[in-house]
């Protein structure tokens, strides 16, 4: 194993290896001592365990590599460290020399699966496991940035680029609703629906991806969109150790819109437009002095039977606009402890996130959308007239009266918008073990996430005067979310004439989430001293020609039950079968259908242990996985299946205002979750000595019982809707993982990993007996000019899929003409909606990553490709800026360049719409580890990282890097947020 690799396994694993002590202690034997060396360099392994066969009796290896125990004569010892071949060695009264020969992609490893882990030998399920050392190097925005391109059929997606207040867009194996949740399961060291917020970078051991249907359906009616298992770091045995890691980071823009500039602008526009000026707007709204750092500083150590992690952190993420920020410290505490002769474990884990956000550069968005759409402000960089001031001769700002225009400069410095925000979680499980392989857990979890937004439009705004009668506008609200989980499992492990293992795992699980919003405003403010801090002194308390003021409260609750078991059986590692049953119930539901089971089954093959496989030494290892499992989807919104009451308004009464009262919803008693059915075959292997491995996974899911708004009849339905379960979706596809050592001798060698997908969707239906919906519409397109929804779903068609007019040309006077349905050519005027065809898709179809890791001596290289494939983009930008009918607005340079015959008003057909697929060199990193003589410091790594480096791709907008994991794909919008490039210089010391 790499130096690289052998360092962040000491440092990040050690949790895994630690060892209960024996239940019965041994009266006679001898003392064994010895260490424990890395065979490639001879650098000490500390944390490995040592443990005598035959017992659960052992120790681990102190920070130094050594150890010592007691042993009874003739014992064997079993050394194992994640990593590493594991080695048994008779014991010896002498000092023992033991070297541990590194293991590429080890099938020794231990993966985590729900509710428990599993070796990677073991697992008949599709898995995928990214550890700390293959993170994505560089600095983080979202800890899903650290494995962005590395899991075949794992979409992250950074749709507003490195904004510091967004977050990525996550998805496993393509789209499988249309109403519910399409985000995977979240699970932090065993909390379903973990909070992000509350990891950092180097807190994070490892991402276990559970990805088909048999590995998801211990998780029920939240596994539809797979799971994501994320383990923190933990405290290990050995001396104490602290680790200190730091970033600078500074973003850079990768590319710029291509704007006409002031003199361009007037040779377009006319002199009747030029105010005089030359202002480049875009440019203002960068804050080009950027610099982001972040800050950890970790303590671990303790004894076999008591130890502990804790860590401290400090981040300042500055974006690339202006007032655009968010500033957060926390920490986080681990505690381990084993007693009652090893019989009894509990683990403690304590996490907290406080942060202050600016939200206003870039209209970030937020609660109830006050701030507008994100990237508005950069939208009105582009189309603002480059020639007007930026102030007037009265030293007001200037607004210009082009359509849709404000002067974003001017709503950044009379505005604010904030957010302050605390997020907490704190758990504790309890392990008994009376006897040898018989488990009893008990996990509880608190998670709690509360913030305040507060926002002021100041007296002198655009907001103020246009809509408040020149006073003030302040808005401020609450909202407190907690989750409360307590699950029980009993785990039972027995081996059978050393051939037959079973392990049997039973369950209960509990989860009550509750939410609270509080928002209220206020306007007619006449002075600006307050600002949100005394909302009553708004004038439209009593001013009824100004907006009324708004007070709003909700609280939404629900609740999980669940019943599950697993049986897990293992013939001499050669033969693998797995069942699982979860039996769950809703809150969320209709009450005919509260309860559901969710089964599935699954088996492994490890062709390389047969007999006629032996003499086949150019194969290592080559299993064989089949695997069907039924999730289910219950993100919806709370009570959807009852009856509720709302307000309809006041009417006047012997002269008072009375609030009226009606139901707002029909009941659904049948309603249920949408159901997934999956079928996974996968081969995973190894070659030529584990120089070359990886897996072949391929996949048929259907996802039943859509959940969608139908029409209802009246009567006997009380409203015209209701939100009923009829469609079906199907997806299909193939995943490719390949893992080679194409180079590795003592000084140098080479690491290439391969990762590639492709998916296939399908709307099935839409209908049944009772509702119909043949089609459905999304994407709809800003105005001017009530363009409609550029996307159309039907049944038996794909998702994601453009549906538009066929460019046919442009006439001599450049107006727009499309074909017909008959082929026939026709301007605007005589064209109608039974021409529209289909003609794009934004859903790639294909994604692909490829990463290389060079190290020569102390010296460390990375190279990340990845991109997407087989996808079409709908180019708002170009649709509406490219094009001079925007004018007095100003324009894209297009609009004088490829559209400059071009004389109509805009217009959505395939003209506009591109090719997305592209290549990013993503991520480049350089390392150097010092190797100091010195016993105060441990290790010592700097670094310089690159991400968004460059771009391939024949798109001639931005980034092709869109949302594309919604039913609205492939849209770039007018507003956007600059996309990126990102440089780290960072340091890692342990001492």
């Amino acid at each position: 194993m790499h130096k690289r690799s052998t360092f962040w396994a000491r440092t990040c694993f050690a949790s895994m290896v630690l060892m209960l002590f024996s239940l019965f202690a041994f009266s006679q034997g001898k003392t064994v001592s010895g260490k424990v060396t890395d065979a490639n360099d001879n650098t000490a392994v500390p944390g490995v365990s040592v443990q005598i066969k035959g017992t659960s009796t052992g120790t681990i290896t102190k920070a130094d590599g050594t150890f010592t125990l007691q042993a009874p004569e003739n014992a064997v010892l079993i050394f194992t460290f994640v990593g590493y071949l594991p080695q048994e060695v008779p014991a010896s009264a002498t000092a023992m020399n033991i070297k541990l020969a590194a293991s590429v992609k080890s099938l020794q490893d231990v993966v985590v699966v729900g509710y428990g882990t599993q070796k990677r030998n073991e697992v008949t399920t599709s898995v995928a496991t990214v550890k700390a050392e293959n993170f994505n190097q560089g600095g983080s925005r979202s800890p899903m940035d650290l494995i962005q391109g590395k899991v075949a059929g794992l979409s992250v997606t950074r749709t507003q680029g490195n904004n510091p207040n967004s977050g990525a867009s996550i998805q496993i194996r393509g789209i499988s609703s249309i109403s519910g949740d399409m985000n995977p399961l979240i699970v932090v060291d065993g909390i379903p629906g973990g909070n992000l917020d509350l990891l950092q970078q180097d807190d994070i051991a490892t991402f276990d991806v559970l990805k088909d249907g048999s590995a998801a359906a211990i998780y029920g009616t939240r596994g539809n969109n797979g799971v994501i298992l994320i383990t923190t770091k933990k405290g290990k045995a050995g001396d104490p150790q602290y680790t200190y890691s730091t970033y600078l980071q500074r973003e850079a823009i990768a590319k710029r819109p291509s704007i006409l500039s002031a003199a361009e602008y007037v040779k377009v526009a006319g002199a009747t437009n030029n105010q005089g000026a030359d202002v480049d707007m875009y440019d203002l709204l960068l804050d080009k002095n950027n610099l982001s750092h972040y800050h950890n500083f970790a303590a671990s150590g303790g004894t076999a039977n008591s130890n502990y992690r804790a860590s401290l952190y400090y981040n300042d993420a500055n974006g690339i606009a202006i007032e655009n920020g968010r500033k957060q410290y926390g920490g986080r505490v681990n505690v381990n402890q084993t007693g009652l002769q090893g019989m009894l474990t509990m683990q403690f884990n304590l996490a907290g996130n406080f942060n202050k956000a600016n939200l206003n550069g870039g209209n970030s968005g937020g609660g109830d959308d006050k701030a507008g759409s994100a990237g508005a402000d950069f939208e009105q960089a582009v189309q603002r007239n480059p020639t007007a001031p930026i102030f007037g001769p009265d030293g007001k700002y200037v607004e210009t009266n082009g359509f849709n225009n404000y002067n974003p400069l001017a709503r950044l410095q009379q505005e604010l918008y904030e957010r302050d925000q605390k997020t907490y979680s704190g758990d504790a499980r309890i392990t008994l073990e009376p006897i040898r392989d018989l488990k009893f857990s008990a996990f509880g979890a608190i998670v709690r996430d509360e913030y305040t937004d507060r926002q002021y439009k100041s007296k002198a705004s655009r907001s103020s005067i246009q809509d408040f009668q020149g006073g003030g506008y302040a808005y401020k609200a609450n909202y407190a979310a907690m989750d409360k989980t307590f699950e029980a499992t009993v785990d039972y492990t027995k081996t059978v004439n050393s051939d037959h293992t079973f392990n049997v795992l039973g369950g209960y699980s509990y989860q009550y989430s509750t939410l609270e919003k509080y928002a209220m405003d206020n306007n007619g403010f006449l002075t600006d001293a307050f600002e949100d801090w005394n909302i009553s002194a708004g004038n439209a308390l009593n001013d009824p020609k100004l907006p009324r003021p708004s007070q709003s409260s909700n609280k939404v609750d629900n609740t999980l039950i669940a019943f599950f078991g697993r049986l897990n059986y293992n013939y001499k590692q050669k033969y693998m079968l797995q069942a699982i049953l979860r039996h769950e119930g809703s809150s969320r539901f209709g009450a005919n259908y509260k309860w559901g089971n969710f089964p599935a089954v699954s088996a492994g093959w490890v062709i390389s242990k047969e007999a006629f496989m032996q003499d086949i030494t150019v194969i290592n290892n080559l299993k064989l996985r089949a695997g069907y499992g039924v999730t289910g989807n219950q993100g919806i919104p709370n009570y959807q299946s009852l009856i509720t009451l709302g307000t309809g308004g006041a009417y006047l009464q012997y002269g008072k205002w009375i609030q009226t009262y009606g139901p707002n919803k029909n009941p659904n008693p049948d309603l249920r979750w949408e159901k997934k059915k999956e079928f996974n075959v996968g081969v995973d292997f190894s070659l030529l000595q584990n120089r070359i491995g990886g897996s072949v996974d391929v996949y048929s899911r259907r996802t039943k019982d859509l959940l969608f708004n139908y029409t209802a009849q009246l009567p006997s339905n009380i409203l015209d809707n209701i939100f009923t379960n009829v469609g079906e979706i199907s997806n299909n596809g193939v995943e490719v993982v390949i893992n080679t050592v194409p180079v590795k001798t003592k000084d140098f060698s080479w690491h290439s990993d391969v990762a590639f997908n492709s998916q296939r969707n399908k709307m099935v239906s839409f209908s049944n007996d009772i509702y119909k919906a043949t089609e459905q519409f999304y994407g709809d397109l800003p105005s001017p000019g009530n363009l409609g929804q550029a996307i159309r779903v039907v049944e038996g068609g794909p998702l994601g899929t453009f549906y538009g007019y066929r460019y046919a040309g442009l006439t001599d006077d450049g107006k727009w003409l499309f074909y017909k349905k008959d082929g026939s050519k026709a301007t605007t005027s005589e064209i109608n909606p039974d021409d529209k065809t289909v003609i794009g898709n934004g859903i790639p179809k294909y994604m692909a990553s490829w990463n290389n890791t060079f190290r020569y001596k102390n010296f460390d290289l990375s190279i990340f490709f990845r991109g997407k494939f087989g996808f079409d983009i709908l180019n708002l930008q170009d649709m509406y800026f490219g094009n001079k009918k925007w004018k007095p607005n100003n324009m894209l340079s297009s609009a004088i360049g490829k559209n400059d015959k071009l004389n109509d008003d805009p217009q959505f057909s395939d003209y506009y719409l591109e090719k997305g697929d592209f290549v990013k060199l993503d991520n480049i990193t350089l390392g150097y580890n010092f190797q100091l003589k010195t016993k105060y410091i441990r290790s010592l790594r700097v670094y310089a990282s690159g991400r968004n480096i460059a771009t391939i791709t024949k798109y001639s907008g931005l980034d092709p890097e869109l949302q594309d994991t919604a039913l609205d794909s492939g849209i770039d919008g007018r507003g956007f947020y600059p996309r990126t490039r990102s440089y780290t210089i960072g340091l890692n010391l342990g001492f």
